[in-house]
């Protein structure tokens, strides 16, 4: 496995963000999921170790009210597209200008916003992700926002009791979570259309959390839609989204 540094860099609005790096050679910045962190989504499994391997400078910061980084309990800190005017202000400390880019649900919600907003990475992966979770932000934020606002009251065994679990296991700070929601911004039909760049669009063959990955590989210009086993938990622990996301990148 290959060795993880950790560093920590300020955004332009004062909050620390740590940043976990693996491997040298090209970049390749990974965003990860809502409630999750870098270590969960891409280290623990051995994705982060794998694309290393292959010769990517693998760079995966906490976003903001995650991990390691800062979780503000103020409401200013969490303007519309917040995280990712953090991703553009990491990449321009690192500064990046040939990058590949990639995310896992919130994290794949971000880079298309960063798309959007001008970045210009040669590749994009977003894993986790259907077309509705970029759409209609306010599907699944809704649900989180429900999850988050009445936490200890869902029944045992139930989708709801079992995220509440998760976010335990992460040391996720509710308020900060909460308060990140209304930072979600939608995408429209037309946004995608205008995305010029190859896309690999890596989702759980069970994995409807965020809708339809396929209908959202249709409606990309260049994307292709690539399955991988699990659904929106268990895809993460498996290494086939780790070997499909090397895959698309052509190592």
């Amino acid at each position: 496995m290959s060795d993880v540094s950790t560093s920590v860099f300020t955004t332009r609005d004062g909050v620390r963000l740590a940043v976990h790096e693996s491997g040298t050679g090209r970049p390749l910045v990974l965003l990860h999921g809502f409630f999750s962190d870098a270590q969960t989504n891409w280290i623990k499994y051995g994705h982060a170790a794998l694309l290393a391997g292959t010769g990517f400078r693998v760079i995966m910061p906490d976003l903001r009210a995650h991990g390691q980084s800062g979780k503000p309990h103020d409401p200013a800190y969490y303007p519309p597209d917040v995280l990712a005017e953090d991703a553009f202000a990491l990449i321009a400390h690192l500064g990046l200008t040939d990058y590949d880019l990639g995310g896992y649900s919130l994290g794949a919600r971000t880079v298309a916003r960063m798309i959007i907003r001008g970045a210009k990475p040669a590749r994009l992966v977003l894993s986790g992700m259907g077309l509705e979770g970029l759409t209609d932000t306010a599907r699944r934020g809704g649900y989180f926002a429900n999850l988050l606002d009445n936490l200890g009251t869902f029944e045992r065994g139930s989708n709801e009791w079992m995220a509440e679990q998760f976010l335990k296991t992460t040391g996720g700070d509710a308020v900060a979570l909460r308060l990140l929601i209304e930072s979600f911004v939608n995408t429209s039909a037309r946004d995608l259309i205008a995305f010029d760049l190859p896309v690999g669009v890596v989702c759980g063959t069970e994995d409807q959390d965020n809708g339809s990955a396929e209908r959202l590989a249709e409606a990309l210009p260049d994307a292709r839609y690539i399955p991988v086993p699990g659904n929106h938990m268990s895809a993460v622990a498996k290494a086939d989204l780790g070997r499909a996301i090397a895959g698309f990148l052509g190592v």
